[in-house]
């Protein structure tokens, strides 16, 4: 029995001596991914918020003409106010230039989002073919308009496979990965996995990269959408 206790005595010490390096090296490493996080989301906040004022500013004489063009061609509000699902499935309120004629019933729209998430057809951003709904001026900023990774709309994350919500953990952007890898030759799916697969990999160099390859996939109408 003494032997058994002078043993125990001496391993437990042990196995204690060889935990504490191993917990501290743990302890540094995450915070060391944690410090690369918040420096990697304020950088981008920044970015965001110094590009977006430049382009408010040079684009505003352009913004007052598409609201005048709106105004003369139907009746109904110049803008148009939607709910939408953001990041860690928060709902905000989305608001854009209205493309399409007041108060238009969003059933096609809802049922057609469900096919795209069954059968992976590639589509021109989801949006439905030959839709009645659009108006001229609403056609015309469609095609000129500088989308990015949209924030999806409720009936579709209702609908989102579990790996969906993955891109969910990122932040609405104008621009994206899917949107500079093909655009409409894709289809829902792999557009969504385009956005899994930048949220997995998201850093500063990613985010430059894709703002430089933007003006390129909006000129070149191959697989614009």
């Amino acid at each position: 029995m003494i032997a058994v206790a002078t043993e125990r005595l001496i391993v437990a010490p042990t196995l204690e001596a060889s935990a504490t390096p191993t917990a501290g090296i743990l302890a540094q490493a995450l915070g060391e991914v944690r410090r690369r996080d918040l420096a990697y989301a304020a950088t981008k906040r920044a970015m965001d918020l110094l590009v977006a004022a430049t382009l408010l500013l040079i684009l505003l004489p352009v913004f007052l003409a598409v609201a005048i063009a709106i105004r003369l061609e139907t009746e109904g509000p110049i803008v148009y106010r939607g709910e939408r699902i953001g990041r860690f499935g928060n709902r905000f309120t989305m608001v854009k230039f209205r493309s399409m004629r007041a108060n238009c019933d969003p059933a096609a729209h809802a049922a057609f989002v469900r096919t795209l998430l069954q059968d992976g057809t590639k589509c021109d951003l989801y949006k439905v073919p030959n839709d009645p709904r659009i108006t001229r001026v609403g056609a015309f900023l469609r095609r000129m308009s500088l989308v990015g990774p949209r924030p999806d709309v409720p009936y579709a994350v209702e609908n989102y496979a579990d790996w969906m919500h993955r891109r969910l953990d990122a932040k609405p952007g104008m621009t994206g990965l899917w949107q500079v890898s093909g655009r409409s030759r894709l289809s829902l799916l792999e557009m969504y996995r385009l956005d899994v697969s930048y949220v997995a990999s998201a850093s500063l160099a990613n985010d430059l990269g894709i703002l430089l390859r933007t003006p390129s996939a909006l000129l070149v109408r191959s697989g614009a959408a």
